[in-house]
């Protein structure tokens, strides 16, 4: 969401030695006062309360994927800890759960102050809970794939990958300046373009829309769609109304020039 909004540039994603993971990136950091709903330090409705998320109101994210705050609160449901570090207004903030629940003691309302810095940004690190999960081991292969994906939808984003957990640290960085035009060049590697990738990108209503498309010699077909970076695997009114329309206007066009 920090990227979408123009906020944040770097993500780092580490995989470490005793199976937790961390995630830091350069954003605003999540705000760190009051929320007056609920009286509660922000963060810590961020993370306990469902349906929260960074979407307080409707001046935070123009648009934004993710699960409509049920993200970060079940992740630290499900996670046998997870500890919270919120660069934001100069200071360093603390959080951490176990199992859920908050072990840091509030001052005022508010998470502690642990330094100053002159960073800004989020850094959450969480372990899955073994009491809950047969299987705590994450899938590498999955993380890096969603990674690389994120970072062609995002071309001003980098996002650093780091396995820790084998004798050697396997670190990849991830920078797609080209954008959906270089994931569609990724995605038919292996096939035989009949030109180059065809890009375009508009706003209607508030809402931006980007294409990229190219014909190969293959007879399959394969579309993807995404709404705010979030894959929609079952499609969608969006797919079929650009399907219906791209067709139409295809037909149309080999009419007039037949």
């Amino acid at each position: 969401d920090e990227a979408l909004a123009g906020h944040c540039t770097l993500i780092q994603v580490y995989l470490n030695p005793d199976g937790s993971v961390t995630v830091r990136d350069n954003g605003r950091g999540i705000p760190a006062g009051i929320q007056t709903k609920t009286g509660l330090s922000a963060i810590q409705v961020v993370f306990t309360v469902l349906h929260a998320g960074g979407k307080f109101d409707d001046s935070n994210y123009k648009v934004s994927g993710g699960l409509h705050g049920v993200g970060a609160s079940v992740v630290n449901a499900l996670s046998a800890w997870m500890d919270v570090e919120i660069s934001r207004d100069g200071y360093v903030h603390h959080d951490r759960y176990e199992r859920g629940v908050p072990v840091i003691e509030l001052e005022d309302g508010l998470l502690p102050k642990i330094s100053k810095t002159r960073k800004t940004g989020t850094k959450v690190s969480f372990l899955p809970d073994d009491t809950i999960f047969e299987k705590t081991k994450f899938r590498g292969e999955e993380i890096k794939s969603r990674m690389h994906e994120t970072a062609y939808l995002n071309p001003n984003l980098t996002i650093i990958y780091e396995d820790k957990r084998g004798e050697e640290t396997e670190h990849i960085e991830y920078h797609e300046p080209e954008g959906i035009v270089g994931f569609i060049r990724d995605l038919n590697k292996n096939a035989q373009p009949l030109h180059e990738a065809v890009y375009f990108k508009g706003e209607a209503d508030g809402i931006s829309v980007e294409v990229a498309f190219q014909f190969t010699n293959e007879f399959r077909e394969n579309v993807l769609g995404f709404c705010n970076n979030i894959y929609n695997a079952e499609g969608g009114t969006h797919l079929t109304g650009f399907k219906t329309t791209f067709t139409t206007v295809m037909n149309t066009y080999a009419r007039e020039i037949g």
